[in-house]
């Protein structure tokens, strides 16, 4: 089990452009076309609203800020997008891997913890997975909270 290599921007000698259309291969290949699952469901990813003919999911998992159509690209989500199906795949038989739900409202996410420094969530549908988001945790307080939910999910503390 080898975690992907990072997608780096310097790679693409500086050019957004080029650099975006490989992240967006990138999420067309390893999450639309591959036939992602998670513990035997589908794992599928927001469509809409398409912004430059590209999925809302793919500027989701690219990009961050609160307002939707505010949102700045991301570099350290951008170089980590391989991670995210390898994560997904790995999940049950990965030690680095830390898997539990929580519930936001009516909503219940499965997320996955890769050595508590990226967070993939999975938000449950009737018969799949939605692809919430991925991203690094590096805030000291946001590694605190995960790590209590956590261990509170899992019954360790």
């Amino acid at each position: 089990m080898t975690l992907p290599d990072l997608i780096s921007f310097n790679d693409y000698g500086g050019d957004w452009l080029r650099y975006e259309a490989s992240l967006y291969a990138v999420f067309q290949s390893d999450i639309l076309h591959h036939d992602l699952s998670f513990r035997g469901a589908r794992v599928t990813a927001r469509r809409n609203p398409e912004h430059e003919r590209k999925w809302a999911g793919f500027w989701h998992l690219i990009s961050e800020g609160r307002v939707e159509d505010d949102r700045l690209p991301d570099m350290r989500r951008c170089e980590r997008l391989k991670w995210i199906r390898w994560i997904i795949e790995n999940a049950d038989s990965c030690q680095d891997i830390d898997v539990w739900e929580n519930q936001r409202g009516s909503e219940t996410s499965t997320l996955l913890w890769f050595r508590e420094e990226y967070l993939v969530i999975l938000s449950a549908r009737s018969k799949n997975y939605l692809l919430k988001t991925a991203y690094c945790t590096v805030q000291g307080h946001k590694i605190r909270k995960l790590s209590k939910e956590r261990d509170n999910a899992n019954g360790t503390t």
